[in-house]
């Protein structure tokens, strides 16, 4: 029944699917000068993509008719399984793993393969006889999860079945953040003023950094928020932590102004502060996203508590309170602002 339902209109229903892949599993994709993967084309009649090199995870992203997509997945899981077998013959050990494969789906479609408690991944657990775990935490600075499928290679392909019928069945809602592989050496990013590495879910302080933090928190100048030359409100120093400040548009490039509050003393752990913003009540919404989702990526990424007050009436505005370490306040305010430019400047969710 399945089978028919995805295949209905035949060639018609296209789709794409990502796959999160080791180095080595990538490599064997590939094969010797690519052999392997131009014949997975060639056989499947799918566009097979791979993200560029230099990356401990890879991108494999599978295009074209439904058909074609299970094709490209059977030889995959295949070939996959073929690895397995030849490490095997080399090693002592007597069961032999199952097949795992790792899908990267856009976060607002995970709620429909999940089901209502858990129903819908139940039912594809046992119909296929595949594991199938959806990740708890969305992939780093995307709004994509891990779904990991395991099994043998006939369930794997039935799993993968199903899952297309569901995500046919529950497009993605809003605009989708994709997941991209960091390279091996971590990156910096650079934000008010300041330098942070990414680990994993939360952005680090620079060590390089702690020198020019320090003369920056004894200068108590505020910063120029990315891509504007002039603040859109006179400087004034930040001798009080918990100061209020009131954001305002600037323009040619409407966006609304956030200065980072840093400190002084670099200690180990620096301690807690509180900042405090006021943010127009129609722009509430995209900081907050739909069920929240955006401020816990908020939350996620910057390391800080985010508290939002209700609304109050005959204000047309609303208080947003930052805690955290001088570097998580700042980083928080840094990815509201870019939330806020996207929606003034109209480009969508970021």
């Amino acid at each position: 029944e399945m089978d028919s339902k995805v295949s209905e209109g035949g060639l018609n229903v296209t789709l794409t699917i990502r796959l999160l892949m080791h180095g080595k599993e990538v490599g064997s994709i590939i094969g010797k000068k690519g052999e392997t993967v131009k014949k997975m084309r060639e056989e499947s009649g799918a566009r097979i993509n791979i993200s560029e090199g230099n990356c401990p995870e890879r991108i494999v992203t599978i295009t074209g008719p439904t058909d074609a997509i299970f094709k490209a997945f059977a030889m995959i899981a295949y070939k996959f399984e073929e690895d397995i077998t030849n490490s095997m013959s080399n090693s002592t050990a007597t069961s032999k793993p199952p097949v795992t494969l790792r899908l990267v789906v856009p976060a607002s479609q995970c709620g429909s393969l999940i089901g209502k408690g858990g129903s819908k991944i139940k039912e594809i657990r046992e119909s296929t006889g595949a594991q199938v775990q959806v990740a708890g935490d969305m992939l780093p600075n995307s709004t994509e999860r891990a779904v990991t499928i395991s099994g043998t290679p006939d369930a794997i392909i039935q799993c993968v079945k199903q899952i297309c019928v569901v995500m046919l069945e529950s497009p993605p809602k809003g605009a989708t953040i994709p997941y991209r592989p960091k390279p091996a050496s971590t990156p910096v990013i650079f934000a008010g003023g300041q330098a942070y590495t990414i680990q994993g879910q939360y952005a680090i302080p620079h060590p390089d950094q702690l020198t020019k933090l320090h003369q920056l928190a004894m200068q108590q100048t505020p910063f120029t928020p990315l891509g504007q030359t002039t603040p859109a409100f006179p400087g004034r120093g930040l001798g009080s932590v918990a100061g209020k400040q009131r954001s305002s548009v600037v323009s040619p490039v409407p966006a609304l102004t956030l200065f980072p509050c840093i400190c002084p003393g670099l200690d180990a752990s620096p301690p807690a502060s509180t900042h405090e913003l006021t943010i127009p009540n129609d722009l509430i919404g995209c900081i907050i996203g739909r069920q929240g989702t955006k401020i816990n990526e908020i939350r996620q990424m910057s390391g800080a508590q985010i508290k939002i007050a209700n609304a109050t009436e005959g204000s047309s505005e609303r208080q947003i309170t930052i805690t955290g370490t001088p570097a998580n306040i700042s980083l928080a305010q840094y990815l509201i602002n870019a939330r806020l430019t996207s929606e003034v400047t109209g480009m969508g969710a970021l």
